[in-house]
């Protein structure tokens, strides 16, 4: 988004007393001299004028910047304000990186929970209470510290009673945190629920929510988030931790006076905030960064770039330092594959990729057909019953299952593992011949019953993940979609990789292999194929690409395997590109109604501005303000009576040539200020937006002048302009409005909400499913 400097009004805009009358005319009342609060700022559920905001931070910068050559103190003051950026930068990181590790030690915690108790402190989870137990190698995952429920309650941990009793622990304890987490949100922080992405997203595009960033919903969405992973879900804590990040900076904004007092500053730095949440998800902030600039942000100045990564990195740093032995590593999933890939993998990867598309576009159809309906079903209805039903069902049938019953952060990280000489999992249970083993390197074997088992297990797993996750993206608890949609596709590539491998154990002298996998080699790595099948999976629902690569490389820790991911991503895009444009988030956002410009999209159709300006041929004419011949209760009328956010000031109706352009609210506060703090300002006075008002006789009441709110150059275009071209402007000016005119004189307004309605028409959508302005 490009922002030009907008016109100054250089005009004289006061009147001076002379032993308390006005030179000129006595009866001018102009109160505006300093600046009422509230003038400036906006409604709730508006769109900022990016233009203004800029030009008032320009404003500001070159007054600070004169004042700094005149005293040592202003001088300070220059200096203090340059770096108040990046004390802020490094507030945030330090707030980001403490609260994800907060969230990441008790969710670790309350997930055990479920399963049993630590005897050495009940507040260790099941990792801590055996970290330093003397126990074989194999066992690893046992101690004598730890006590599952059936072992506490009755003392064993066989037969059918005692799983029973497991089995109805975890159920419990999955609905009891539901419930909480539920009940927080709906009580407390309603804006606490669901990713967050989506109004990030809208936000920084320059769209105003109040409360979506406040203190209440950064302390019950930490809160809940934590309920809502430890209960079982199918979601993650990714997406909500941006949330809480961007939480974190516009709360810390508003220490600074530059980042309070102007909205487009302050976008700025919940830019870097959106890199810092992602660096601490995944311990990635160049893919946080990467992340924030392709897909959240609307405006992303190079300084921006730079505060970010500095931000990230912190975060990143603050995180690992907190809980040093949990997934905050500096790689969430660490792997060392000892085989190099081969060229002719690549087809199995670009098949990973293909389903990766398929499974996004078939998610996204799911979850936002779901969505619409859950406004009208009665589980939509009551959001309680729905999370409990929710969580019954996901609990139910994911604890039979181990691959299920673990923590999804655990699958993941089972699923890319390379199996070496000590990995007792099922997964790894080959026929081995360990007289052929070199060092770590362990030839392709034959699977053993194990991974039989493994391999249903999986499957069965993998259809719960499918279908469960559509149900449970977007219900009112903290939901994140990135690493469920990493497990379906990390699944699907350890399917696949196990099934390669074993084709090329017994079939090595196939001519597909015989080049470069002979019999006794280690050739297929099936983690391999896991973790470029959950990139493909997460590509193909969000329609990330480069910082999807970078992220997937920082995750795991592998550079050398960022073909092989670019391969699955991009197929993964294109695939579900051709059978939908939108990705997740931008279908929520499109759900929700809001006014959000997608930047990337093309609008390729001749129409013109005077087809979708308003008003129409036959609605009734523009309403507008005439520059000196209105009075305060002419103004209050039009006020009272319309529901627009601004209004076009011209010379007369009859003329209707163009002055300016007023807010609605900066109208009304100027107004009930002049009549609470100036005397004589009464409904008949006249309001003047001009330098200059002729001499009145002395009976007529005080004059009101606003020429200082009036914007004195607002964006026109002329009635024959292409909507190509006006389409072009508000995306890349971050407009609210624009003014159609003719030959100079004023015709209607197009408004951000029209050419989103236009857009949607176009495209045969719904267009009053743009709600807002």
């Amino acid at each position: 988004m490009v922002l030009p400097e907008r016109g100054k009004n250089t005009s004289e805009e006061f009147y001076s007393y002379n032993g308390g009358e006005m030179n000129g005319t006595s009866k001018m009342m102009d109160f505006l001299e300093e600046p009422l609060p509230g003038v400036g700022t906006y409604e709730d559920f508006n769109t900022i004028d990016w233009v203004r905001e800029k030009s008032r931070d320009r404003d500001r910068h070159r007054e600070i910047t004169s004042k700094s050559k005149e005293s040592t103190w202003a001088l300070i003051h220059s200096v203090s304000d340059a770096f108040s950026g990046w004390l802020l930068m490094l507030l945030i990181g330090l707030s980001a990186g403490s609260l994800a590790g907060l969230i990441d030690i008790s969710a670790h915690w309350m997930t055990d929970l479920k399963e049993g108790v630590c005897l050495k402190g009940f507040w260790l989870n099941h990792e801590h209470c055996c970290w330093k137990a003397e126990t074989p190698f194999e066992n690893r995952d046992t101690c004598s510290d730890w006590r599952i429920w059936s072992q506490l309650i009755i003392g064993t941990t066989e037969g059918a009673f005692a799983y029973i009793l497991n089995y109805f622990m975890y159920v419990i304890w999955a609905l009891l945190f539901s419930l909480l987490a539920v009940s927080l949100v709906k009580g407390f922080a309603p804006y606490a629920c669901g990713s967050g992405i989506p109004e990030i997203k809208t936000i920084l595009s320059g769209f105003i929510i109040r409360g979506y960033l406040g203190k209440w919903t950064l302390i019950i969405k930490t809160i809940t988030l934590v309920l809502a992973v430890s209960s079982g879900l199918s979601l993650g804590k990714e997406g909500p931790l941006v949330h809480v990040a961007c939480c974190c900076g516009n709360i810390l904004c508003h220490l600074f006076i530059k980042y309070r007092k102007n909205e487009a500053k302050r976008r700025e730095v919940l830019s870097a905030a959106a890199a810092a949440g992602v660096s601490v998800a995944f311990g990635a902030p160049i893919g946080g960064v990467l992340f924030s600039l392709e897909e959240v942000s609307y405006y992303f100045p190079l300084k921006t770039l730079w505060r970010s990564f500095f931000a990230a990195l912190v975060a990143a740093f603050t995180l690992r330092s907190i809980n040093p032995f949990g997934n905050s590593r500096l790689v969430l999933f660490y792997v060392e594959f000892h085989t190099p890939w081969h060229l002719l993998e690549l087809v199995p990867f670009i098949l990973l990729g293909i389903f990766g598309g398929l499974w996004g576009a078939f998610f996204i159809r799911s979850n936002i057909a779901w969505c619409r309906r859950r406004k009208t079903t009665k589980l939509g209805r009551y959001p309680v019953l729905e999370v409990l039903v929710v969580t019954a069902v996901t609990a139910i049938l994911a604890f039979p299952n181990e691959y299920t019953r673990m923590s999804t952060s655990e699958l993941i990280s089972e699923l890319f593992n390379d199996c070496g000489i000590l990995d007792y999992s099922k997964l790894c249970e080959y026929v081995s011949d360990f007289n052929s083993t070199k060092g770590d390197d362990l030839p392709d074997r034959a699977a053993g019953p194990g991974v039989y088992t493994a391999m249903w297990q999986l499957a069965l797993a993998l259809i719960l993940k499918v279908f469960i996750t559509i149900f449970t993206f977007g219900m009112k608890v903290p939901s994140g979609l990135f690493i469920p949609s990493m497990a379906v596709g990390a699944i699907v590539g350890r399917l696949l990789g196990v099934g390669m491998e074993q084709l090329a154990y017994y079939h090595h002298d196939w001519t597909i292999f015989s080049g470069w996998c002979s019999q006794g080699a280690d050739c297929i790595t099936p983690g391999l194929y896991a973790m470029v099948g959950a990139a493909a999976c997460l590509g193909g629902v969000t329609r990330m690409t480069v910082s999807l690569v970078v992220i997937m490389f920082e995750l795991t820790g592998g550079l050398e395997y960022i073909v092989p991911l670019m391969a699955a991503a991009m197929t993964s895009k294109w695939v579900a590109d051709a059978i939908g444009r939108e990705g997740i988030y931008d279908a929520h956002i499109r759900l929700n109604g809001y006014p959000f410009l997608e930047a990337k999209e093309e609008f390729s159709h001749k129409t013109l501005a005077m087809d979708v300006m308003r008003p129409r041929r036959n609605d009734p004419p523009l309403t507008v303000i005439t520059q000196d011949s209105m009075t305060v209760e002419d103004v209050e009328v039009i006020i009272n009576e319309t529901t627009y956010s601004g209004y076009p000031v011209v010379v007369s109706r009859e003329s209707q040539r163009l002055v300016g352009f007023v807010l609605r609210r900066d109208l009304i506060i100027s107004i009930e200020n002049a009549r609470k703090k100036q005397d004589g300002i009464v409904s008949t006075s006249i309001i003047y937006f001009t330098d200059h008002s002729p001499p009145l006789p002395p009976s007529s009441p005080s004059m009101l002048k606003l020429r200082s709110i009036l914007d004195l150059s607002p964006f026109t275009v002329t009635d024959q302009t292409p909507m190509e071209i006006v389409v072009d402007i508000f995306r890349k000016l971050g407009l609210r409005q624009c003014l159609v005119t003719h030959n100079g004189k004023l015709l209607g307004i197009i408004t951000k909400k029209d050419v989103l309605k236009h857009i949607a028409q176009m495209a045969n959508q719904d267009p009053d499913s743009i709600l807002f302005n």
